[in-house]
């Protein structure tokens, strides 16, 4: 079996792949380079390539974005909003958070939020995503208190927060309106 399919075959839900993956299997960062090169891999930020034959995802921007910021990264706050579809946000505005300083450049759009204390961290959409009611509750800043609320509630008719995480983000936001 080539290097190549390998790589493939370590490729995630939105079939993205990073450097450290591709040296765990074997392959050197020239040869990655060379893959992304002939087409093999498409290079999507640094350290980050995605398998060209996969297809297109609406979720891939944030799954990209999360690679991207390196290991123990996670979405962060609206960001996690938008990916659930819990109410209308700026889509061209990701936000990251992770708990390691970095200078590292993600792309236009994606802000990176240095977390000394990593908040509660699931897998929404196959995406290390702040937990749902800790980002709506994060997210009141930007979207204002009677858009977080609604939020919430959608969340809890999804199954994303339980009624007691609803009725404390409801008390807690619901009371700056």
């Amino acid at each position: 079996m080539a290097k190549i399919d390998d790589i493939y075959g370590a490729a995630d839900d939105y079939g993205l792949v990073t450097s450290a993956d591709a040296r765990a299997l074997g392959a050197s960062d020239a040869e990655v380079v060379q893959y992304a090169a002939r087409g093999r891999l498409e290079r999507v930020a640094r350290g980050v390539y995605r398998v060209p034959v996969w297809p297109y995802q609406e979720q891939a921007p944030y799954a990209i974005a999360v690679r991207a910021a390196g290991e123990g990264a996670y979405l962060y706050g609206e960001s996690v909003v938008a990916l659930l579809g819990l109410c209308p946000t700026d889509p061209r505005a990701i936000r990251v958070a992770t708990p390691r300083r970095t200078r590292r450049s993600l792309g236009e759009g994606v802000r990176l939020v240095w977390r000394r204390h990593p908040d509660r961290v699931t897998l929404y959409e196959g995406i290390a995503c702040q937990e749902a009611a800790d980002a709506i509750r994060e997210a009141a800043r930007t979207l204002g208190p009677a858009r977080a609320v609604d939020a919430a509630r959608e969340a809890a008719r999804m199954g994303y927060v339980t009624p007691a995480e609803l009725a404390e983000i409801e008390g807690e936001v619901g009371a700056h309106a």
